[in-house]
């Protein structure tokens, strides 16, 4: 009982020079935070992509279930505006359509013009005309009903339910999300490595220390809670820094196309730009993030330290 109660108050009294043990300022530590930050930096602009992309895929997929087209093609000996008046009628009385509208010439116009330039006139062309065609959100469609109707009654109507492109669509979101997920993983292997050779240099400059350490009976527990605390440290003050400018920078260039459309040729330069604006869960998704690099900086510190530490004994 004497014994135990001596070896206690000997690691309580270690506990005030620890900053001796692991130096807080020293060229490891420094080096060790920058490489943490730089980390968190990539795995939060990984997270924040990925979810940029789900979002935006979400989005499109859900305005292609919502909303399909029937081209009309000009058929020779008909009228084209009778044909698509009567597309459009067929369209309405369809179960799970809730209007369907024609495009107007201007409309097809801009469509076509990133393509085909500006001031096109379409009535050179025998360019099919469109009709949109929105559907009820709780009611399923019946398409084959549809397409049976515009090829009987409608000549050169077609039906195009978007399921080809909305296919792709998600098969290239999902191809996306895992390999930022599988790059994630990758960042943060590349975190513990780093975490973990630098400890064993911390280790093994302070080697002789920790021999006094085991020397005068502190425990391995005690030995490897100093560097613990230390690491954590550093893991949560590179992992703000890293998740801060990430934050940052996504908010930055979520309001430059806003910028941007003030500006003479704004409105093309915005589109190439794009739409970089993060909601709460992607700045969640940063903030856990930092909470994990310092969590993986932890665990790695302290299994190193006590793999080291029986090297040692």
């Amino acid at each position: 009982m004497f014994l135990r109660r001596r070896r206690r108050d000997a690691e309580s009294s270690l506990v005030r020079p620890a900053a001796a043990i692991v130096p807080r300022d020293g060229v490891t530590s420094r080096a060790l935070l920058m490489v943490i930050a730089i980390m968190t930096f990539v795995a939060a602009l990984i997270v924040g992509a990925v979810g940029l992309v789900r979002e935006t895929a979400t989005q499109w997929r859900t305005d292609m279930v919502r909303e399909v087209t029937i081209q009309v093609r000009p058929v020779e000996g008909r009228d084209i505006a009778a044909e698509i008046g009567k597309a459009i009628e067929i369209a309405r009385s369809t179960r799970g359509v809730l209007n369907a509208r024609s495009l107007t010439r201007e409309e097809t116009s801009r469509l076509l013009e990133p393509w085909l330039g500006s001031g096109l006139d379409l009535n050179e062309l025998p360019l099919p005309r469109l009709i949109a065609v929105r559907l009820a959100q709780n009611v399923d469609p019946d398409f084959d009903s549809l397409r049976a109707a515009l090829k009987k009654d409608a000549a050169g109507a077609t039906l195009d339910d978007h399921r080809t492109w909305s296919a792709r669509l998600a098969a290239v979101s999902d191809a996306i999300v895992i390999a930022g997920f599988a790059v994630l993983g990758l960042v943060l292997v590349a975190t513990m490595l780093s975490v973990s050779f630098a400890t064993r240099g911390a280790v093994a400059t302070n080697r002789a220390i920790v021999e006094v350490l085991h020397f005068i009976g502190a425990h391995d527990s005690f030995v490897a809670g100093t560097f613990q605390r230390h690491f954590l440290a550093v893991g949560l003050k590179g992992g703000l820094i890293g998740g801060g400018a990430a934050a940052l920078l996504f908010a930055v260039t979520g309001i430059v196309p806003g910028v941007l459309s003030w500006m003479p040729g704004g409105d093309e330069a915005a589109f190439l730009t794009g739409q970089f604006a993060l909601d709460r869960q992607g700045y969640l998704g940063i903030a856990g993030i930092v909470v994990l690099v310092a969590l993986v900086t932890t665990l790695a510190s302290r299994i190193t330290v006590r793999w080291t530490l029986r090297e040692i004994e």
